[in-house]
């Protein structure tokens, strides 16, 4: 953060007239939170507006605006960046450069060009990888070993723009769309504080990508959580871990939603038809991380493997260990696990 401060020192303050942000979730959050804390001046913070949410689907407001709040800055909630009032009031508040941190939604060439000193985007990707709207779940459905922060100079592609600075972090066995999410909005942040001081200063130029190597990833739908128990056990795991906050890994026992929280796979196979529930035999227990052996109870047989579950939720109840769920169902082995229709 003091290096941070001393480039914004040299690159003087009074020449930074404002900055805009624009972003949503909670992702966003930690980078709005550090531009404040590093002594810029946020002429507005800009997000969605509010949804239904929850049972009673009250409006909600997002994250970002509840931050913004609380560091007592203006808040604008345009229901669409194509509205010609909203980009005029852009125009009038003249910020030198725009932030953006999953806003959730394309920014056309006439926003782009408000800010003198362009847009620069906050993408949890390790760009050109993972073009699109969610590259985190993208990440860990593809297996990947590492992922990243991008700090993108915005063109009105679909995250095309030349990139300043890129930061990696590795994904772990354990690792969750929601856990991957938290470190790389703390990553974000801390590149952004790193990089836009660089920016302002004119010490960087960006570096065009590279778009042979691009990669794409569409947005999630709720019928992608249902699990297909034909396929081989590591990518329903990996599902479940991508899936994880939302849409959530779900099947159906006994006409029962059933949702899977955490897992782990095994490569052995048991004698029992696909999407069969078996006990768990010893032997294969100690494959387990150390850490998972307490919560496991009985494995699932799949397309090729053996899916062992270990955090479980039925609809309407909390989430519990799989030894927990076994231990209120008797005759658990021997049942066969259905893909329901999405909820």
């Amino acid at each position: 953060m003091l290096e941070s401060r001393r480039l914004l020192a040299h690159h003087d303050v009074g020449v930074v007239m404002s900055i805009v942000f624009l972003g949503t979730p909670d992702f966003a959050v930690p980078s709005l939170q550090r531009l404040v804390a590093d002594g810029y001046r946020i002429a507005a913070a800009v997000t969605q507006p509010d949804r239904p949410a929850g049972r009673n689907r009250l409006p909600r407001a997002s994250a970002v605006k509840i931050a913004a709040q609380g560091l007592r800055l203006p808040v604008l909630q345009p229901p669409s960046l194509r509205d010609p009032d909203f980009v005029e009031g852009l125009r009038r508040l003249a910020p030198e450069v725009m932030v953006v941190a999953a806003y959730g939604e394309i920014l056309r060439q006439n926003v782009l060009e408000i800010p003198t000193r362009g847009v620069l985007n906050v993408h949890p990707s390790l760009l050109p990888r993972w073009r699109g709207a969610t590259p985190i779940p993208a990440a860990i459905l593809a297996g990947d070993e590492r992922t990243g922060i991008s700090i993108m100079l915005m063109d009105p592609g679909m995250d095309s723009g030349p990139l300043l600075a890129q930061t990696e972090v590795a994904i772990g066995d354990e690792d969750t769309t929601l856990s991957l999410s938290e470190w790389l909005a703390s990553a974000g942040a801390d590149l952004l504080a790193r990089t836009l001081p660089h920016w302002l200063s004119g010490a960087l130029s960006p570096k065009p990508q590279n778009d042979e190597l691009a990669t794409f990833c569409p947005l999630l739908r709720k019928e992608d959580g249902v699990i297909d128990w034909g396929v081989p056990a590591t990518e329903i795991w990996r599902r479940v871990r991508a899936y994880n906050p939302w849409p959530g890994a779900y099947s159906e026992l006994d006409g029962e939603l059933l949702h899977i929280w955490r897992a782990w796979p095994l490569a052995a196979n048991l004698m029992a038809t696909t999407a069969t529930i078996s006990e768990l035999p010893k032997p294969l227990l100690t494959e387990l991380p150390d850490e998972s052996r307490d919560s496991a109870a009985f494995a699932v047989q799949t397309g090729s493997g053996l899916l062992v579950p270990l955090e479980l939720q039925r609809a309407g109840r909390r989430r519990v260990s799989a030894a927990e769920f076994s231990r209120g169902l008797r005759g658990l082995a021997g049942r066969h696990l259905n893909s329901p229709t999405p909820v």
